[in-house]
């Protein structure tokens, strides 16, 4: 079949219709997960296990990457559930999440296999929030994410793009954190590489109508906003039910 030119009108009209499609996949998958979650009776429960099979949760679900060489990814490629996190380092609920949370999912959930957590950067915030992911991103590369990521949310600031993070103030953090060779940090801070990294993570959450963070995919389920550590449980707890179910 003929591609359509790449600017032509059909082209754009096509990308736009498949934006359209993709928000319009959230927003159903959103709305039913509530719907599941908030409903206490056995016929909510019963729509709950027949949408664990429906095609929304599947698309959503196909987007974890489960690259075991991912650095900015926590536990096995091959964990039963997948928690894709779209996160900004100036958010004040990502941090709540990052520091009350994610803890606790990590010791529970990441540490024996069950769950793995996909960082996607989804850098809203402006100019500071921009060279924060990149940070990020450049300490992973020398295995240093998780560490340098404790760090900025630690110092995440009250008011967004007021000079909190800086080129010089990230490297400090990023000797803190471990990072070994620091000119390589720099170099990497500023690399094409870093940039497509980060764009490519904001394309995929925009791609499928994520416009706020913090956001979670969970084996396809979203969550939008930082929940309950008991909410963000039952919905790991589900998943990994479902997995025990088709192994039966």
């Amino acid at each position: 079949m003929k591609s359509l030119p790449t600017s032509s009108p059909a082209r754009k009209i096509a990308a736009g219709l498949a934006v359209l499609a993709a928000v319009v996949l959230l927003v159903l998958a959103i709305s039913q997960f509530d719907s599941d979650t908030s409903a206490g009776s056995e016929q909510a429960k019963a729509a709950a296990t027949q949408s664990g099979d429906s095609e929304m949760y599947r698309q959503l679900a196909a987007l974890a990457r489960r690259d075991a060489a991912d650095p900015l990814a926590r536990g096995s490629a091959t964990a039963p559930v997948v928690m894709i996190e779209y996160s900004d380092f100036q958010c004040p609920f990502c941090r709540q999440f990052a520091q009350n949370t994610e803890p606790t999912l990590v010791e529970k959930y990441v540490a024996s296999g069950q769950l793995r957590i996909e960082w996607r950067n989804l850098a809203l915030f402006g100019d500071e929030s921009e060279l924060a992911a990149r940070a990020g991103w450049a300490a992973g590369q020398q295995g240093k994410f998780p560490e340098l990521h404790s760090i900025m949310f630690e110092h995440s600031p009250a008011k967004k793009n007021t000079g909190v993070y800086t080129a010089d103030r990230l490297t400090e953090w990023a000797a803190q954190a471990g990072v070994a060779d620091l000119t390589r940090f720099r170099a990497d801070l500023d690399s094409a590489a870093a940039h497509a990294a980060v764009k490519a993570d904001v394309d995929e959450a925009i791609g499928i109508g994520i416009n706020s963070t913090p956001a979670f995919l969970i084996n396809g389920r979203p969550i939008l906003g930082a929940r309950p550590i008991e909410q963000m449980i039952a919905v790991i707890e589900a998943r990994l039910q479902d997995g025990t179910e088709a192994g039966r």
